[in-house]
């Protein structure tokens, strides 16, 4: 009896003294399996959403490269105005496609932002990114708060960023310094070196090094981040991906002829790059990442961790109220700060560009 009297009564006490489960042995079939195949049916008839972003200077290859990514026309090229003047402010653009491939059905949002870095003054240029980032997060949490919410919520929330680096050869530019700083911590991003093709294979890897060097010294965490590896074998597949980013890629959507096969590539002087062969370049790297291996994944950690993020700090920071049957109300988002100085910093283009 006096043994019983000093053990303790809270749940974490009892939750460690219960018995660990133990596999059991089974004398027959049950088709538990049959659940993999539930799940594919319902998942191929509501298909899936996928949101990504890319960010960069004009020029680099941005719309083409989503076209390679999806061996589709998902965006236009813009024509290049050179006689007109350059947009005083930054326009994203969004389009939204669905494609099919052996009866999955992806619908695919491709968010643009021309004009990002093209201004002489690039004074907060991030800004309209950040706040469609978190515009995204806040129509989310306006469906998800409601007393009746719809079966399934549409999801608008950027999963990805690929951020185009232009091939300098140097470091990352105070400008790419600075908005990766903010763009890490409220969405997955991807840095790749564009039009790769402009550096010797030597240029590559030693700009490949000194941008790692970058991000390592000025704190951005790329993803894949090595907090989110789940075991070992994640770890393992993680790890080569880490030493290849960035990722030095060339887009191209037509077909050549070569050795009497179609391949994707750009037709130069002195041949053809083919952008799916990895001794000319690592886009096979960006799209195995971005959709065969970790696809689902960039939407987990998405959901998990960066609207999670920003759900806390904005019931954190508002008094739920009901307004009528069925509807709460959350009181108006405030700008979050995104980090970086807390003075009005200019980046000059040129200065940026001759950084290093």
């Amino acid at each position: 009896m006096a043994g019983t009297s000093k053990r303790s009564t809270s749940p974490h006490a009892s939750r460690s003294s219960s018995p660990k489960a133990s596999p059991c042995e089974m004398f027959g079939y049950v088709g538990i399996e049959a659940v993999l195949d539930q799940l594919k049916i319902k998942a191929m008839k509501t298909g899936f959403e996928f949101n990504i972003m890319v960010v960069g200077r004009s020029g680099l290859g941005k719309s083409t490269m989503v076209n390679t990514l999806f061996k589709s026309k998902v965006w236009k090229s813009s024509p290049v105005n050179k006689l007109g003047p350059l947009p005083q402010t930054l326009q994203l653009q969004s389009v939204t496609h669905t494609i099919e491939e052996k009866g999955v059905k992806l619908k695919l949002t491709v968010t643009d932002t021309p004009g990002f870095g093209d201004q002489i003054n690039n004074d907060k240029c991030w800004d309209p990114i950040l706040n469609y980032i978190n515009d995204q997060y806040e129509r989310y949490l306006q469906e998800e708060v409601l007393i009746t919410r719809q079966h399934h919520i549409p999801d608008t929330r950027v999963h990805i960023c690929v951020y185009f680096v232009p091939p300098t050869g140097h470091c990352l530019r105070p400008l790419d310094i600075e908005f990766l700083k903010r763009l890490c911590r409220v969405v997955n991003v991807v840095p790749v070196i564009a039009r790769a093709d402009s550096l010797t294979l030597e240029e590559r890897e030693s700009f490949r090094w000194q941008i790692q060097e970058d991000l390592k010294n000025n704190g951005i965490y790329v993803y894949p981040q090595k907090c989110f590896d789940e075991d070992s074998n994640d770890k393992t597949l993680n790890d080569k991906i880490r030493e290849k980013i960035p990722f030095a890629v060339v887009g191209a959507d037509r077909e050549h002829l070569v050795n009497g096969k179609c391949v994707l590539g750009r037709k130069t002087k002195w041949g053809i790059i083919e952008v799916e062969n990895m001794a000319h370049c690592e886009f096979p790297l960006l799209r195995d990442l971005l959709i065969r291996s970790h696809m689902q994944d960039l939407k987990d950690i998405t959901h998990n961790v960066h609207y999670e993020n920003y759900r806390v700090h904005r019931l954190n920071e508002s008094h739920l109220l009901t307004k009528g049957a069925g509807w709460v109300t959350l009181s108006p988002p405030t700008r979050r700060n995104t980090g970086g100085s807390s003075r009005g910093q200019r980046w000059n283009r040129d200065e940026s560009e001759n950084a290093c």
